[in-house]
């Protein structure tokens, strides 16, 4: 239960009391964001632009986005004791292999990037309701350290593997439970349809010297196989130069297994951030993010490599996170869209090891709303 206390943790700190006025009616005029009652709408104070689902529109109101995401992971890490490959392959009792037996793992990877570019759209079907559908194309990209033979830890060689397509796709929406001038909060309400492919393949180098072309790890899949829904809650506020707000998202597997009978682990993350508005057109942001992930829960008879991703239990942990960003509106010029960027770094790592830590990450956005 240890990554329900961190969880509890941080939603402590973040999540503070806010006194909750009378719901007062605005009429938004369109320009730079303000309302006709002279505050800041809701609409326009967007969250870090690495929040997803963080704000409604109102009834007619279309909002198109683009975000690139890039991830990056290396070294290795059992719960928090960073690793060697030579620590993993050269000692088989502490890191036993399903898939091997008494050889354990001879194959670990040491560096990993994923890139996503997701494709978003939002509609105001009401005032209290906003549809939303996401789509994402995906690469990753692993590189391996191969060991020679059945024991020691001799390196054979290295080799890359790829596997870029259409991940999962989203669809749903908000639902407005509260507003006034100053709080906002809305339920968040998706489904993941199972779009992306969880069979991609590519050439390995084994530890015999040998390049077969297999079904590569769970971690190298583009999408979960099962249908998932994306629960949240999301609070906002806004006062003069100031905004803030906090989230609480989910992923819950509706399936015990897919085709490939196994299912990724589930996922609860919440996040609470800070932002500071500089001048009209550029907003400077800070968010801090505990997530927790379970393990896969199943196995893909077809993923047997003596490498540590082949093995379901090496997924998940628990995760703190902060992050920098801005958000800019470049005003009449092109009125109705925003340009944001946020960067993130890890702050405590525990993990269901062997498996690679999490480096960095950088999220770019543009997002048009008429």
């Amino acid at each position: 239960m240890k990554h329900l206390s961190l969880v509890g943790l941080c939603a402590a700190t973040i999540l503070t009391p806010v006194t909750l006025q009378a719901h007062e009616n605005e009429t938004y005029n369109g320009t730079q964001g303000i309302s006709a009652s002279g505050t800041r709408d809701h609409g326009s104070v967007h969250a870090p632009i690495g929040v997803m689902g963080d704000h409604m529109h109102g009834k007619g109101e279309w909002m198109v986005s683009y975000r690139y995401m890039r991830m990056e992971m290396s070294d290795m890490r059992d719960g928090t004791n960073d690793l060697s490959p030579e620590d993993i392959v050269g000692n088989a009792a502490a890191f036993p292999n399903p898939n091997a037996g008494p050889a354990g793992f001879r194959v670990v990877p040491d560096e990993m990037t994923m890139q996503m570019h997701m494709f978003g759209a939002m509609y105001g079907v009401t005032d209290w309701f906003t549809a939303m559908a996401m789509a994402n194309y995906i690469k990753k990209d692993m590189n391996h350290i191969t060991f020679a033979g059945m024991a020691g830890t001799t390196r054979l060689g290295e080799f890359e593997t790829e596997a870029s397509g259409w991940g999962d796709t989203s669809v749903g929406g908000m639902f407005k439970l509260y507003e006034d001038a100053t709080h906002h909060v809305h339920l968040n309400a998706s489904l993941s349809i199972p779009t992306g492919s969880i069979k991609e393949q590519d050439t390995v180098l084994t530890p015999m010297g040998t390049t077969p072309t297999l079904r590569l790890p769970y971690a190298m899949q583009l999408g979960s196989g099962t249908y998932d829904a994306l629960p949240g809650l999301t609070y906002t506020g806004h006062n003069d130069v100031w905004n803030w707000g906090a989230q609480y998202a989910a992923t819950i597997r509706l399936e015990s297994e897919n085709d490939q009978n196994y299912s990724l682990g589930d996922k609860h993350k919440i996040s609470g951030w800070g932002g500071y508005q500089f001048t009209d057109k550029l907003r400077g942001t800070v968010r801090l993010t505990a997530e927790h992930i379970g393990d896969i829960n199943g196995a893909d008879a077809l993923i047997a490599a003596p490498v540590t991703t082949a093995d379901p239990d090496n997924y998940g942990g628990d995760f703190v996170e902060a992050s920098l960003g801005f958000n800019f509106v470049p005003g009449k010029s092109l009125a109705g869209a925003q340009m944001a960027a946020e960067f993130t770094a890890p702050l405590y790592q525990d993990l269901n090891g062997p498996q690679m830590k999490r480096d960095y990450g950088f999220t770019l956005g543009l997002q048009y709303s008429f």
